[in-house]
C-alpha cells in the first residue's frame, strides 16, 4: 500500500540493500526500496542517509522565494504580471522546480527500483529546465543590447559604448539566432546523458553528471561574460550603472560555489576519507546541496542587480518599443520556450521511464515478498 502508518522500517547496512541503491562511502543508514508513501514521508524526520539531502534543498525553496519576492516591493516597478517580468518568473519556476524536485527524489526514491529511476530522471530534466530558466533571464537582463536604444529615424544613440559599437551589434545577431536556441539543445543533450548514467557508465556517472552540466553554464553564462570583457552598456554617471556595478561579484561567486560543488560531487569528501563516519549528516552529497543553492542564490542576486539597473534607466527597454533593438519578452519567447523545453524533456523521462520499469519491474514483486522477511529476522 501507498499508505502504511505502522512502526518505522529498520534502517540497513549497504550490504542488506540491492547494490543499485548503495552510494559510494556510504555504509549505512539505508531506507529499504519498497517504502510506503507515508514511510518516504516520515522518513524525513529520521535520521537516514537521505534526510540531510531532502533538507538541504527543500529548505532552500523558501530562502530563495523570500529573495526573489524582493523585487516586487522595489520603488516604481511594473506589475508582477507585467511582460517585463515574465523572464524572472521562468527563472523562478526552473529553479523551484529544481529545488522541488530535487528533494522529492531523494525523499521519495526508496518506494522501488523503479520509482527511485523515475525521481532521479526528473530531477535531472529540471536541472535542464532550470539552465534555460537562466539563459531567458540573462538573454533579456544581461544582453549586450541592454542599455543602446535607437531613436530618431537613423541615428542610434548608445549609452556607455564607442568604439565598441560594431562589436555590440555583431554579438546581439549572435545571441539574438543562437543564444537560446544553443540553451535548449545543450539542456535536451544533458538529460539524455544524465539519466544514460542510470543505465550504463556507471563507473563514471558522478563525473559524467558533473561534466555534462558545466558545459550549460558555459553556454548560458556567455551575456555574463561579455558584459565582463566590454563596458558597461550604462554611462557611469548614472544610477543604472551603480546598480549594476555589483554583477561581477555576484557572477563570480556564483561560479566559485559551482566549481565546489563541482568538487564534492566528483570527490565524495568527506566519506572518501572515513567510510561510514559520515553516513547520516555532513557527507558531500549535502555539501554538493547547499554550494549548489549558494550558487543559485548568488545568481539571483546578480540577475536582481541587472533587472535594478534597467529598472533605473530613463528609457526602459525591455518591453517592446519602436525604440529599442531588443524585442521585449512575450509569452511565446519566455513561457512557450519553457513549455516547449519542459515537453520534450517529460518525453525524454516517460522513455527512459519506461526501460527502467522493463528492468527492474519483474525484480519489484520478488523484493517485496522476500528481503522484508530476511530483515525482520535480522532485528
Amino acid at each position: 500500500m501507498l499508505l502504511n502508518c505502522g512502526q518505522p522500517m529498520p534502517l540497513l547496512s549497504h550490504t542488506d540493500v540491492p547494490p543499485r541503491v548503495t552510494e559510494n562511502f556510504i555504509l549505512s543508514g539505508y531506507r529499504f526500496p519498497n517504502y510506503s508513501l507515508w514511510d518516504c514521508l516520515w522518513s524525513a524526520f529520521r535520521p537516514t542517509n537521505e534526510t540531510g539531502n531532502f533538507w538541504t534543498h527543500f529548505l532552500p525553496v523558501f530562502i530563495f522565494a523570500y529573495y526573489f519576492v524582493e523585487v516586487f516591493g522595489w520603488d516604481d516597478v511594473p506589475d508582477a504580471d507585467a511582460p517585463f517580468f515574465y523572464p524572472l518568473w521562468t527563472y523562478f519556476i526552473g529553479v523551484f522546480c529544481l529545488l522541488m524536485a530535487s528533494s522529492m527524489a531523494h525523499l521519495l526514491n526508496s518506494m522501488s527500483l523503479v520509482v527511485r529511476e523515475v525521481c532521479f530522471f526528473v530531477d535531472y530534466g529540471t536541472i535542464s529546465a532550470y539552465t534555460v530558466g537562466s539563459s531567458l533571464a540573462y538573454y533579456y537582463y544581461i544582453h549586450p543590447q541592454a542599455g543602446i536604444v535607437k531613436k530618431g529615424n537613423h541615428d542610434d544613440t548608445q549609452i556607455g559604448l564607442d568604439q565598441n559599437h560594431e562589436s555590440v551589434l555583431t554579438s546581439y545577431q549572435f545571441f539574438e539566432t543562437f543564444y537560446i536556441p544553443c540553451a535548449c539543445v545543450i539542456a535536451i543533450i544533458c538529460v539524455l546523458s544524465c539519466c544514460n548514467t542510470r543505465q550504463r557508465w556507471r563507473e563514471h556517472r558522478y563525473i559524467i553528471r558533473t561534466l555534462v552540466f558545466l558545459l550549460p553554464f558555459l553556454i548560458s553564462s556567455t551575456p555574463v561574460f561579455y558584459r565582463l570583457l566590454t563596458r558597461s552598456p550604462y554611462s557611469n554617471t548614472s544610477s543604472s550603472f551603480a546598480a549594476s556595478t555589483t554583477m561581477p561579484s555576484f557572477f563570480v561567486r556564483h561560479s566559485v560555489w559551482l566549481l565546489v560543488s563541482a568538487l564534492f560531487n566528483i570527490s565524495k569528501i568527506p566519506e572518501r576519507l572515513a567510510p561510514g563516519r559520515f553516513d547520516i549528516w555532513g557527507h558531500s552529497h549535502q555539501w554538493f546541496h547547499c554550494c549548489t543553492f549558494l550558487s543559485i542564490l548568488d545568481e539571483l542576486h546578480m540577475i536582481k542587480a541587472e533587472v535594478r539597473a534597467i529598472l533605473l534607466h530613463p528609457d526602459l527597454l525591455l518591453p517592446p518599443t519602436q525604440f529599442s533593438r531588443l524585442p521585449g519578452p512575450t509569452v511565446a519567447s519566455t513561457y512557450g520556450v519553457m513549455l516547449l523545453l519542459q515537453t520534450t524533456i517529460v518525453s525524454i523521462i516517460m522513455w527512459f521511464s519506461w526501460h527502467a520499469n522493463c528492468i527492474y519491474g519483474p525484480q519489484r514483486d520478488q523484493t517485496e515478498k522476500e528481503q522484508p522477511n530476511e530483515h525482520l529476522k535480522k532485528q
